[in-house]
């Protein structure tokens, strides 16, 4: 645990706005420590001043006791510094209580600190330790719903179908995921109205607050790529060839035009680039074609409100993920398989025979995954992959049963956060 671990360094927290970043560190405080002393730059600039003249960690103390009235006390009180990115003297000091004073405990988070820690400035390097924070996931939202189901799911040991009685639970559970996505205050409004006009509006506030942060913090000449790249990712997905075509964002858009605006998309923690790979081995790194990639939103939930799916197409569907041809339950997909695996999935392709959704790289193993949106689960693309490379396991996931057949395991879309705990068992 980081709290008593003897090399501690002050922790940054990572991660898009709204993903609960703020209440995970005052609850950490509120469980872990006597007191807590938080401070936000973005509400109180004036703090900027402490940091700016001097670097001495006792000073900067003092004065930071001056405005919480209250003691700050070595391994006792735990100190916040939220949207930690409004000031980079006060993120480059983290070095200073890293190196002179680690007895005490500093976390620190930043909406877009990602795309501060981007642009080359006094950032400490060595000094910090980091830990990314993802949207709500499936099964964190069914735990919250529904706890029987949630131990059930916990439970399985084997491979082997669902009981029907069970199988349909989760599949209406997962509908509501697919309404609210893993944005927290829209997962819990849910939770506890069922009213899905209010979770509406609370995903458009999430993302009209995304379009507000393109031009407040990116450079002038950006803002408007920004806004044509993010504009244009329900039509990227609804492609079938999901590959990123620049001239969906704007008639005849070049990439050097936009790469600046994707990277930062990417450090802002909004979108997922996922890169085309060219030879499936390992490292899949080594082989990335950085010319084509997909590119997905950061949460479900957003990407459903973007695209203006209605709550009912998801209900009252029995295929639920069709009317977006797949969009859907692909960025679900990513969204799970990120927290689970540390190497990011690429995609394959074998010129226009077959298309490969993603590959998973775990150990000294290359998984091919496909992904379909309801129970039609033909298709080539894994069998053609298969006599190519004869992959040890391949992975579907679908609305089917749980199954593993002549190296092949289907996954039901809802149990894709256990993917890591069925993959061994597979083996």
């Amino acid at each position: 645990m980081w709290k008593n671990d003897s090399m501690r360094k002050p922790l940054i927290l990572k991660g898009a706005r709204q993903t609960g970043k703020t209440w995970l560190m005052k609850k950490f405080g509120e469980r872990s420590f006597d007191n807590t002393a938080y401070f936000n730059f973005d509400e109180q600039p004036e703090l900027a001043q402490f940091f700016a003249t001097t670097k001495d960690v006792k000073r900067i103390l003092q004065n930071l006791i001056l405005v919480c009235g209250q003691p700050i006390l070595p391994q006792k009180t735990l100190i916040i510094f939220d949207e930690i990115q409004e000031c980079n003297d006060a993120l480059n000091s983290l070095k200073y209580f890293c190196e002179n004073a680690p007895e005490y405990a500093v976390i620190c988070a930043g909406s877009l600190l990602g795309v501060s820690m981007s642009r080359g400035k006094s950032f400490p390097v060595g000094k910090v330790n980091f830990l990314d924070i993802y949207p709500l996931s499936f099964l964190e939202f069914l735990q919250a719903s529904n706890a029987s189901l949630y131990k059930y799911v916990d439970s399985l040991v084997v491979i082997e179908p669902i009981p029907d009685i069970f199988f349909n639970q989760l599949m209406d559970q997962f509908k509501m995921y697919l309404i609210c996505g893993g944005m927290p205050e829209a997962a819990s409004d849910l939770l506890s109205t069922q009213n899905t006009e209010r979770t509406e509006q609370i995903l458009q506030d999430i993302l009209d607050a995304y379009t507000l942060d393109f031009s407040k913090h990116s450079e002038n000449k950006d803002i408007p790529r920004i806004g044509h790249i993010w504009n244009s990712i329900p039509s990227q997905l609804a492609k079938e060839n999901k590959k990123f075509v620049y001239n969906l964002v704007k008639p005849g858009a070049r990439a050097r035009e936009y790469e600046d605006a994707l990277l930062w998309l990417s450090h802002a923690g909004l979108i997922q680039r996922v890169f085309r790979n060219e030879k499936s081995t390992i490292p899949l790194s080594a082989y990335d074609d950085l010319t084509a990639f997909k590119i997905y939103l950061s949460d479900v939930g957003l990407l459903r409100r973007m695209a203006k799916v209605p709550p009912s197409t998801i209900v009252l569907t029995s295929s639920v993920l069709t009317e977006f041809k797949g969009a859907l339950a692909e960025n679900y997909i990513l969204q799970s398989l990120l927290v689970q695996f540390q190497v990011t999935p690429r995609y394959w392709t074998s010129g226009n025979m077959a298309e490969v959704d993603f590959l998973l790289q775990k150990e000294n193993n290359i998984i091919p995954v496909e992904v379909k949106s309801d129970e039609n689960v033909r298709g080539k693309s894994l069998t053609f992959y298969n006599k190519q490379y004869a992959p040890a396991l391949r992975l579907r996931y679908s609305l089917k049963n749980l199954k593993m057949d002549d190296g092949l395991l289907n996954i039901p879309l809802f149990l894709a956060d256990k993917t890591a705990e069925l993959i061994e068992k597979a083996r």
